[in-house]
């Protein structure tokens, strides 16, 4: 691979990564981009700047605790930096260069004037309580402070953060800056200028995307399987919109187990369940199946919206659906990739597929800057548009070159990125 030759100094090539994914993918992209901007792919090869903080707080118990935590600017060509927080013990500075790296090529793609970047802390938040919680994202965000800015830096929620968590830096920053400043997050709460339709927004733009793709290859809707890895917020509400759409919604897993019905589950039903149990499993009308049985679901649609990294050589010949949509970033391995595509299996990639939460969040910014709100309905028929008109415009390039609907949208990301900096130019 030509870019393990950039690997910075801070990352082991024996050992990169989610980081190695996105080097993977731009290494396949490369003979694809028009030829006066391929001088310019090692820009894409190298973050812009990475912050790594240390993150000391006070537990309940008065003892001292310490969380490492990111902030990663991976291109800012076309905007300020946009990408979410998330909490995980699992948090590595490669997989939010990687994060930060989609999301530059998914901002360009839909074509919003942002940059790519991406945070997070490495801890388990269901091991702190709220206020352990808030003081946490509170000392996290003072120490990201420089680079945060509504017109500089803009995180949103990710994995185990949400509106509250956004309302606490919003507040945190604002504090620091002795103003209040309600466009330096998204996704927060209605009442601190949050934007409505966000919260189902990503699952949503994976619904819209996987109608459009299902239309073209000669597939309905509401006579479809569905199943979908991930019944968090983008998972549930994607399985909501399709339920709602007449599709039978077949199976779910997500981390407490798996479960089946082929006659269809009562999505709304089994979300109650959980919130109840804490776990998928034992809801009403449903069957737990192993996770090998639900990769090889009898299911026409296939949705990841999880983790990266879980399709993978040894599980993606187990898929039986005929269309795969990433709802999460990085859900699908280089290696698997390839299997998909030789099997035949539409893929809407993740840098188009997910879309729809960074849209939404970019009529939130808007709307705070400008102080002037939208109602739900506008802002669905506005997100609706951006990513059917996304989604077009990636079809027809992966048609009209021969290439998959990953490396299309890679195609129309990054020469938006580097067409960018070629009209910039090189300061100084």
């Amino acid at each position: 691979m030509n870019n393990l030759s950039h690997i910075p100094s801070y990352l082991s090539a024996e050992h990169l990564g989610p980081w190695e994914t996105f080097l993977v993918q731009i290494d396949r992209v490369e003979p694809h981009l028009n030829p006066e901007l391929r001088p310019l792919t090692p820009i894409l090869t190298r973050p812009m700047r990475a912050l790594i903080v240390n993150v000391p707080i006070r537990l309940d118990n008065g003892e001292m605790a310490h969380f490492e935590g990111y902030r990663v600017h991976h291109n800012l060509a076309r905007g300020p930096g946009k990408g979410g927080i998330r909490y995980h013990p699992d948090v590595t500075l490669s997989e939010v260069m990687a994060l930060s790296a989609w999301m530059t090529v998914k901002n360009a793609v839909v074509n919003v004037p942002f940059g790519g970047a991406k945070g997070g802390v490495r801890v388990d938040p269901r091991q702190l309580s709220l206020a352990e919680l808030e003081r946490l994202t509170r000392r996290y965000t003072s120490e990201i402070h420089i680079l945060l800015g509504q017109d500089k830096d803009i995180p949103a929620p990710d994995i185990n953060t949400n509106e509250q968590t956004m309302a606490w830096m919003m507040d945190t920053y604002s504090m620091n800056e002795g103003r209040t400043a309600m466009g330096v997050v998204t996704g927060k709460p209605i009442s601190l200028g949050g934007s409505l339709g966000r919260k189902d927004a990503t699952g949503r733009g994976v619904f819209v995307a996987t109608v459009e793709a299902a239309r073209r290859i000669g597939m309905n809707i509401a006579d479809a399987k569905v199943a979908v890895q991930g019944f968090g917020n983008v998972g549930e509400a994607a399985a909501r919109l399709f339920s709602d759409a007449g599709a039978k919604v077949v199976a779910l897993q997500d981390s407490s187990g798996a479960i089946a019905n082929p006659a269809g589950l009562d999505v709304r039903a089994v979300k109650a369940w959980r919130q109840q149990h804490g776990t998928l499993v034992g809801a009403l009308g449903t069957e737990a199946i192993t996770t090998d049985s639900f990769w090889s679901m009898d299911a026409d649609i296939l949705i990841v919206a999880a983790m990266e990294n879980q399709i993978t050589a040894t599980n993606a010949g187990l898929i039986r659906a005929r269309l795969i949509c990433e709802g999460a970033n990085g859900p699908t391995t280089p290696e698997a990739d390839l299997i998909l595509q030789e099997r035949g299996i539409t893929v809407i990639p993740d840098v188009l597929a997910n879309a729809g939460g960074v849209t939404v969040s970019y009529f939130e910014w808007v709307q705070d800057i400008s102080a002037f709100f939208w109602t739900e309905d506008e802002i669905n028929a506005r997100l609706d548009r951006i990513m059917r008109e996304a989604f077009t415009a990636v079809w027809e390039a992966a048609k009209t070159k021969g290439i998959t609907m990953r490396t299309a949208a890679f195609v129309l990301g990054c020469e938006r990125v580097l067409l960018a900096h070629k009209v910039r130019g090189l300061y100084p």
